[in-house]
């Protein structure tokens, strides 16, 4: 796809990302435009100062409008400032932990609250209990009344938050009536960032707990429940469903198959073939490879951020950890109707037909196109696209 404004690959999809979230208050073109302009190349300190200036400029301008009962321009801005928030942190993901990303995680998360606390509907904030901790949340419902009502469940991805998720498809679900639970899981969001809770393969046993929840509520259907998994979380969903009966439907929104698989593809075949056969010389020749790549600003941003979301000590434990994350052997045991898409250009989903083969319910495979403005991961730039398609064969499974 055309580039927005810069020449790297990874910077130029981050504003994509949040651009993309003008269509749900997420943001503002022109915002988005002019901080992106104030980077310089690839240091990302400066990413993170430009849009850390926005951020604070934004919530400003939401804590005026408030002061002045200007509700509807607080709320908006309170939103936009959220996605500043996180935006200005995401390039900063890596091991150890660097302040600056903690506080842009709490600040985002405090906005999101602040503007969320003006909608027609606020959602309730929850915490779920999980293992010896909990997992911060929120519970959106899409009419105020008693009616049993179709609930999504939203996992998110490697980067994500509860609240970005809200974004992504919480808005476009409760404009079509479903209610919605949006919460960060072991590995996301302020689970990771503020409590410490690191990524586990075993994503079942983190959407039991969602689903109790939900199935405590009088005012979910429990025949009626689906989730929706974006980027890792439509990895993660499937990977839940196989285990977890109670859901009617699932969706899985450009996520891979096999993640081990698509990190072996990316690398030279000798050594790939050699990691995978746990030889001593790849495992030495890859550590220190990688060791160099996780310094490089860019192309070492997704290898920091993998360590830091596992708790892995090193890229290559953080690699090795990923064995553990396969839809094989777990695909075949999923019972409810199931949707997956990729985009063309988007090398993460490459691998989605793999779990549309392994399937063995009913299924429904789409892929999003470059010519139609979707080609991008996830479908930044054309989040109203994918949500007529995903939500159309949704509405027919489960009626809103």
């Amino acid at each position: 796809m055309n580039r927005l404004v810069f020449d790297d690959e990874l910077l130029d999809a981050q504003l994509l990302r949040v651009v993309g979230a003008a269509a749900f208050g997420g943001s503002d073109i022109g915002e988005c435009l002019a901080a992106a302009r104030q980077v310089d190349g690839l240091d990302l300190d400066s990413w993170h100062d430009a849009w850390l200036a926005l951020a604070v400029r934004t919530r400003r301008v939401a804590e005026q409008a408030e002061s002045n009962a200007e509700l509807e321009t607080a709320r908006l801005a309170y939103l936009r400032a959220s996605s500043y928030y996180r935006t200005a942190g995401v390039m900063l993901m890596g091991a150890p932990v660097d302040p600056r990303l903690v506080a842009s995680n709490r600040d985002q998360t405090a906005a999101f609250r602040a503007g969320a606390a003006l909608m027609a509907s606020p959602p309730e904030i929850v915490e779920l209990p999980f293992e010896d901790g909990r997992l911060p949340g929120y519970f959106f419902r899409a009419i105020q009344d008693a009616e049993p009502r179709a609930t999504v469940i939203l996992l998110g991805g490697y980067d994500g938050t509860a609240e970005e998720l809200y974004l992504f498809n919480g808005a476009a679900a409760l404009a079509r009536g479903y209610h919605v639970l949006a919460v960060d899981g072991p590995g996301q969001g302020a689970a990771l960032l503020q409590r410490g809770l690191t990524m586990r393969p075993n994503w079942e046993t983190v959407v039991e707990v969602m689903v109790d929840y939900v199935c405590s509520r009088a005012d979910v259907d429990t025949q009626r429940i689906a989730l929706i998994g974006l980027s890792l979380g439509a990895h993660l969903a499937p990977r839940a469903a196989s285990a977890e009966h109670r859901v009617a439907a699932c969706v899985a929104d450009c996520g891979g198959f096999d993640l081990f698989e698509d990190a072996l593809s990316r690398m030279p075949p000798p050594l790939a073939s050699g990691l995978r056969q746990r030889r001593a010389w790849a495992r030495l020749t890859l550590r220190c490879v990688l060791s160099i790549l996780a310094r490089k600003p860019t192309a070492g941003w997704a290898l920091r951020r993998g360590m830091l979301v596992h708790g892995a000590r090193s890229p290559l434990s953080y690699i090795e950890l990923l064995r553990a994350f396969s839809l094989a052997g777990h695909a075949e045991h999923i019972t409810c109707p199931t949707w997956v898409c990729n985009a063309e250009e988007d090398d993460i989903s490459a691998s989605a037909p793999q779990l549309v083969q392994a399937l063995t319910c009913e299924k429904t495979f789409v892929q999003f196109a470059n010519a139609e403005g979707a080609g991008d991961h996830c479908e930044q730039g054309a989040r109203t696209l994918y949500h007529a398609r995903s939500f159309g064969w949704l509405d027919q499974q489960l009626a809103p």
